[in-house]
C-alpha cells in the first residue's frame, strides 16, 4: 500500500472513530435488526410476561371516557366507598418518536377499556384537593383493579373548568403471576362538557412477577 493510500485509510479510520464518539449512528446501530433487539431484551426472562431483569412489567396507554363502554356498576360497588362519579372509557396504546420521548400518535390501537369510580366532595375542583378513585382496566395483560386517590392539580388550565389531576393508586387485583404494583397518571376532568377537551387520563402501569416456587 502506498503512502497516500495509508494516510486516507488512517483518515477514514479517523473520522469513523469520531462519528462513534460524538453518538452519531454507527453500523453496529444500524444494523441490528429489531427482532434481534427484542430478542437480547428478553432473553433469561421465565416468561412473555416480563422483560425486565428485576421483575416489573411496564405498561403505558391511554384512557378516554366513551358512552359506548357502560361502566360496571359491580366495579364501583366493590370500590370500598360511595362513588358519585363513574366512567366508562376505551384504552389506547399509545407511539413515541423514540429519540426524545414525545407522544407522536395518542391512539395508536385500541388495547381494552375500563371502569372508574370516584367520590367528589366538592363541585369546586380547588387544587391540592384529594379525591377517592377506583379503576378496573381490562386489558390484554389481563385485569387489573386499582385503588386510591387523584389529586387535583388545577380547575382552569387551559381554561376555566377544565380540571388537571394527578392519580395515584395501589395495585388490589392483577393476573396471578403478579403480586402487586402501583399507577400513576395524569389526568383531565370535564365536568362541564367544555367543547375541544377530552375527560381521559394517561396512564403508566407497574406490576411486580409474584415470586416463583
Amino acid at each position: 500500500m502506498s503512502l497516500a493510500s495509508r494516510s486516507a485509510a488512517l483518515v477514514l479510520a479517523a473520522l469513523a472513530l469520531a462519528a462513534c464518539e460524538d453518538g452519531r449512528s454507527t453500523p453496529v446501530q444500524q444494523d441490528v435488526p429489531a427482532p434481534a433487539a427484542l430478542n437480547a431484551a428478553s432473553a433469561g426472562s421465565p416468561d412473555s410476561h416480563s422483560v425486565s431483569r428485576d421483575g416489573v412489567q411496564v405498561l403505558r396507554f391511554r384512557s378516554e371516557e366513551d358512552p359506548s363502554v357502560t361502566p360496571d356498576p359491580a366495579v364501583c360497588a366493590a370500590a370500598g366507598f360511595t362513588s358519585n362519579v363513574r366512567f366508562g372509557a376505551v384504552l389506547y396504546s399509545e407511539a413515541s418518536n423514540g429519540h426524545e420521548g414525545r407522544i407522536v400518535n395518542r391512539s395508536t390501537r385500541r388495547i381494552g377499556t375500563a371502569t372508574a369510580c370516584a367520590r367528589i366532595t366538592d363541585p369546586k375542583f380547588p387544587a391540592d384537593l384529594r379525591q377517592e378513585f377506583y379503576v378496573r382496566f381490562n386489558l390484554p395483560e389481563g385485569p387489573v383493579t386499582a385503588r386510591g386517590g387523584c389529586t387535583l392539580v388545577s380547575n382552569d388550565v387551559p381554561t376555566a373548568g377544565l380540571v388537571l389531576a394527578g392519580c395515584h393508586l395501589r395495585v388490589t387485583e392483577a393476573p396471578s403471576w403478579y403480586s402487586g404494583g402501583a399507577v400513576a397518571s395524569l389526568s383531565v376532568f370535564n365536568p362541564r362538557r367544555l367543547p375541544g377537551f377530552l375527560t381521559g387520563s394517561d396512564y403508566t402501569l407497574q406490576l411486580y412477577e409474584a415470586p416463583r416456587s
